[in-house]
């Protein structure tokens, strides 16, 4: 189940960003493709549409997507995608054929570059001023 929220979270963030952050729309730029993120048994699967800037997501399979992310299992998919060290949980992933990767790996480059715009700022903390 957390597996299942977090890509449905994933997908309105970055519908969110696509629509507010030029930042974001800048990388988006020029890009026309469908991918997907799911568990082996494509039990739990979600697909990305990127099309004229903005991204949008569905629950479900893809038909033919430019490449796909694939874990062992939703526990993994989810430890994974919320490790502290992301590069590093995915190449062991990879590494341990825990998770699989379809498609042109290049775009999949380009999709871990995009997850900054996902996450949520963290503020800067405030100095108190002494009394």
């Amino acid at each position: 189940m957390k597996f299942r929220f977090l890509l449905w979270a994933m997908g309105r963030l970055l519908a969110k960003s696509s629509k507010n952050n030029p930042k974001l729309q800048e990388q988006l730029e020029g890009k026309d493709l469908v991918f997907m993120l799911h568990t082996f048994d494509n039990k739990i699967a979600r697909t990305f549409i990127v099309r004229d800037q903005r991204i949008v997501s569905k629950s479900g399979v893809a038909k033919d997507p430019a490449f796909s992310i694939a874990f062992k299992d939703a526990t993994f998919g989810f430890l994974t995608l919320t490790a502290k060290n992301k590069q590093l949980a995915f190449m062991q992933g990879i590494q341990n054929k825990d998770i699989k990767i379809s498609g042109n790996t290049a775009l999949v480059m380009w999709f871990q570059g995009l997850m900054k715009y996902v996450m949520p700022r963290k503020k800067k903390p405030t100095e108190k001023k002494a009394a």
